[in-house]
């Protein structure tokens, strides 16, 4: 193979974005993707399959006690975006700036709302992302209107949002990926958390990557495991992978890592070397530290009286305590709908009787709360004897308990009298981020606010990596408008 212009580690959120908005340029580029495509199967819509671990790669990570864990981390063209629950929110104007919240004040970013406005809305547009202006208060100003409108929601829904609007509150349409006509052609089941084998999501792999590779200058290659970077005087010359087993090497005039959160930093530390013992671009001692995830509970609100009929149910998300409502006017978080949890999904995920887990999903609503996780040293990703080492200590609790006794609240108001909580454990990738994080300063940051690396010239990391905050959005749309904004400053050299 030739050397291309530009060679891109991952082919998630980060990587198929950035392929997409790179493509037109006529630079020849190459894709690096660890997994295989995935293809349909009769387990793409059996819940017990899905939830119970049938498309996990397997893999075994350990905490910093020496316990291990298996985490809900993917494999494929698409990345974790295959099985994403297609929300596309953007962060809030405030989250740019620094925000003070019950567990600390969290720095905000080398950038404001503002400049970054028209890279979301182009993502948005990219994404084709099913929305509305007017419902939601935090809502940040955007330039133009979403694409589309949004998911309808269903009658069930439509009651919930009626019952909450009539306690003050403004629950609105979430933004979502999806064609809901055409996902629902695959089955009556919801789109989060289930493969997207059957079209109906906007993931990255149906529209970035599928976007990249309608140019003859773009190259995918599928079971291509990178191993180390190369480097030399400040620069990659070599990447190394495995293909099939075998050991193979390229070189590129730019080297894009995007390759997630935990898997970018533990590149970078894999690939220390005489010149830097403590691994690349980290010059900064920062790749791997800040590790955010943030602090989501699932909450259900039951109700003997009243049935849930409804099939995919994740249309609604509630901002009023996202920038307020803690004891001081601190902010909060975000609510949204999980997708319907069915009795399948519910028995596979805890284990009760089928006949008790229908019961209980058919007489409930299913919401999550999602609250920011602060940035801290001290929470990161580490290698011991190659493995990988996560030491993730939550942060910013006391928001999230207060979110959870609000919602629990507003729920039994609204007619639900029993509300049951569980809150996501370590190994659900609930956004992870931060281990690059982008700065001004080389010496407190691993990127550039146009993500280049501040020590090594042609390296560019653009993933979720490189999030200074987590916020309480769910990530994908800002690292796919942070891919639009990587690759138009690329271009400009």
């Amino acid at each position: 193979m030739t050397t291309p212009d530009i060679l891109i580690i991952g082919s998630g959120m980060g990587g198929a974005t950035l392929a997409a908005a790179l493509a037109p340029s006529g630079k020849t580029i190459v894709i690096l993707e660890r997994g295989d495509w995935l293809r349909d199967s009769v387990a793409a819509r059996d819940p017990a399959a899905v939830f119970g671990g049938h498309f996990s790669p397997g893999e075994t990570w350990y905490d910093a006690a020496g316990g291990t864990f298996t985490p809900n981390n993917y494999y494929h063209p698409g990345g974790n975006s295959k099985f994403y629950g297609a929300v596309l929110m953007r962060y809030r104007a405030e989250d740019f700036r620094p925000l003070k919240h019950m567990g600390g004040t969290a720095p905000g970013w080398p950038m404001s709302y503002d400049e970054f406005e028209p890279d979301y809305q182009a993502a948005e547009e990219m994404y084709q992302v099913r929305g509305a202006l007017g419902e939601d208060p935090t809502e940040p100003h955007h330039s133009r209107p979403y694409p589309f409108p949004p998911v309808p929601h269903e009658p069930d829904m439509v009651d919930l949002c009626n019952r909450l609007k009539a306690q003050g509150l403004h629950p609105g349409a979430l933004p979502l990926g999806v064609d809901i006509d055409l996902w629902l052609k695959g089955g009556p089941l919801t789109f989060d958390g289930f493969p997207n084998t059957r079209g109906g999501k906007s993931d990255a792999e149906t529209i970035g990557l599928a976007a990249a590779l309608k140019h003859p200058n773009v190259t995918l290659i599928t079971k291509a495991k990178v191993t180390r970077l190369v480097a030399d005087a400040g620069r990659i010359t070599a990447v190394e992978y495995e293909h099939d087993g075998q050991p193979k090497q390229i070189s590129a005039g730019t080297v894009c890592l995007c390759a997630g959160a935990v898997k970018s930093a533990c590149l970078l530390l894999a690939s220390a070397d005489a010149a830097n013992p403590t691994g690349l671009a980290n010059r900064s001692d920062q790749v791997g530290r800040n590790f955010m995830n943030h602090n989501i509970t699932a909450v259900l609100g039951v109700s003997p009286f009243r049935r849930n009929r409804s099939v995919y149910e994740k249309t609604i998300q509630m901002n009023d305590w996202y920038l307020t409502g803690g004891p001081n006017g601190e902010p909060l978080g975000n609510v949204q709908m999980l997708g319907r949890i069915t009795g399948e999904i519910m028995a596979a995920e805890s284990g009760l009787p089928l006949f008790v887990s229908r019961w209980l999903a058919d007489h409930s609503v299913h919401l999550m709360t999602m609250s920011e996780d602060l940035p801290n040293p001290e929470s990161r990703v580490t290698l011991r004897d190659g493995q990988i080492v996560l030491q993730w200590h939550r942060s910013n609790w006391e928001a999230h308990d207060a979110l959870n006794a609000k919602l629990k609240a507003t729920l039994k108001k609204a007619g639900w009298p029993l509300v049951l909580t569980k809150t996501f454990e370590k190994r659900t990738p609930s956004h992870q981020c931060g281990t690059a994080r982008m700065g001004l300063d080389p010496a407190t940051s691993v990127v550039n606010p146009d993500c280049r690396s501040h020590d090594i010239e042609n390296l560019y990391i653009c993933d979720a990596s490189v999030l200074p905050t987590s916020a309480a959005a769910n990530p994908s749309l800002t690292v796919a408008a942070l891919a639009i904004r990587t690759a138009r400053q690329m271009l400009r050299g």
